[in-house]
């Protein structure tokens, strides 16, 4: 009569390893920090899923499990779930693992890294074709890691000169606003705050649109998750007491 007992008693201590839990976060670029919309998550052997536009996702699996992420154009990653039910992954693209190399366009030159165009200013002069025709060169500029130059008339990438540069003006800004957008596009935080001031969702993109004019002025560049968060809080907290 014991061992069964035993048995049973056994199970019910380890049921909870086995059973499964509900996995969520959010997967980004690993170079530009953006949140990735389609990204598959599949638990091997079990569940599916998607990352919505806000990269976000939610998947069934315990712990133990292998988490394979997969999207196109960038390097499938593995993942052993462990006790953490919130994942913040990073993948890479694979286009930024392509060579270094440098673009000379009179009277610009820019630098392909990274998977990106960039403007490369305040670069020593090196030797340069008089012909007309596109060259290809070795880079001989120690601060370029190897690679090939590529020199000749590129009108096109001249006039793209003011676009490239606010590109990455945009993409510093997005990286220093992290924090705001970590908070901003977490459905856990908002489900939690409209739940708990009674606010359909009309009600909180109002609220959300509030905060950042309250906020305009420094636009939270900087702002750790964590102060972005308590602020919020706070603010929606001040707003429910002027509405009662």
């Amino acid at each position: 009569m014991r061992r069964p007992v035993f048995l049973v008693f056994l199970f019910l201590i380890n049921l909870p390893v086995f059973a499964q839990s509900t996995y969520s976060g959010n997967v980004l670029d690993a170079l530009d920090k953006k949140y990735l919309e389609g990204v598959s998550l599949q638990v091997k052997g079990k569940s599916k899923a998607f990352t919505n536009e806000r990269g976000y996702f939610q998947v069934k699996a315990s712990i133990g499990d292998t988490l394979v992420v997969s999207f196109p154009g960038f390097l499938e990653k593995e993942l052993t779930l462990t006790s953490d039910r919130f994942l913040l992954i990073e993948i890479h693209d694979k286009a930024r693992l392509l060579p270094t190399f440098q673009v000379e366009a009179e009277p610009y030159r820019f630098r392909f890294k990274d998977g990106k165009l960039y403007l490369a200013e305040n670069e020593p002069e090196s030797p340069r074709s008089l012909s007309k025709a596109v060259g290809v060169q070795p880079l001989t500029n120690e601060n370029l890691h190897g690679g090939i130059a590529i020199s000749g008339v590129l009108s096109s990438l001249t006039r793209r000169n003011r676009e490239l540069k606010a590109y990455e003006e945009k993409l510093e800004k997005e990286r220093r606003r992290a924090g705001y957008l970590e908070v901003i596009d977490a459905d856990s935080v908002r489900n939690q705050l409209m739940e708990m001031y009674d606010m359909d969702r009309s009600s909180w993109d109002k609220m959300i649109v509030r905060f950042n004019e309250f906020h305009q002025s420094h636009e939270f560049l900087d702002w750790s998750s964590e102060r972005v968060l308590a602020s919020l809080k706070e603010f929606v907290r001040l707003e429910a007491v002027l509405m009662d």
